[in-house]
């Protein structure tokens, strides 16, 4: 996955409380296994009306925000299904971190596996951002090697678990982190081949 270093950008202001899974994508484009293809339907019924228009209200289809990487939004996002297409379609679209008093738990994980940083402030943190974010000229700044935020003269720190950390500043997702131990396996392979030949054979391939 995409290393996360310093995100520089815009933030969509989205005052929204207990946004779930479904508001994000919506459980008929659910079919897919695909994680790319889906930016398309995030927040699909708040995007477009029955017609498949946009609706010009909604955040996302603003012109100053179509190109935000950053979300800034209500307590418990993320909450209902533990669907993982919920973080796929946020990535698709281009979100690279969302920023919220608190996120549901399964949600949280499976940001952090794909490559978006999820940032838990104090509510009155968050009313600050929020209503910096309503000009669409102003800009935040996230540096996970700091644990910051920064808008403005305001400076916010935040709270990541290490190991989390480490892996996005590396861009390293579950297969990244296996690949890291390649040689290893490798080896392991070979003498595994060497005393058990019939494993890797064609009959027990088969």
């Amino acid at each position: 996955m995409e290393k996360f270093t310093v995100l520089k950008g815009r933030a969509a202001p989205m005052p929204i409380m207990n946004v779930d899974t479904d508001m994000i994508i919506p459980k008929q484009f659910l079919k897919t296994i695909k994680r790319s293809g889906l930016g398309v339907h995030l927040f699909d019924e708040m995007r477009y009306d029955s017609n498949g228009k946009e609706i010009a209200d909604f955040v996302l289809n603003k012109p100053a925000y179509r190109q935000s990487q950053i979300i800034v939004s209500g307590e418990n996002f993320g909450c209902g299904s533990s669907r993982e297409h919920a973080p796929w379609s946020l990535l698709d679209f281009g979100i690279r971190a969302v920023i919220a008093p608190s996120f549901a738990d399964i949600f949280f994980g499976n940001c952090s596996k794909n490559g978006i940083l999820p940032i838990i402030l104090k509510p009155e943190e968050v009313d600050t951002l929020m209503n910096f974010a309503q000009s669409p000229d102003n800009e935040i700044a996230i540096d996970l090697d700091a644990q910051e935020v920064r808008a403005g003269n305001h400076v916010f720190t935040f709270e990541v678990d290490a190991f989390r950390k480490h892996c996005m500043l590396n861009g390293l997702d579950d297969i990244g982190l296996t690949l890291q131990h390649k040689q290893e396996i490798g080896s392991y392979e070979q003498t595994r081949a060497k005393d058990c030949p019939w494993l890797f054979s064609e009959s027990a391939a088969s």
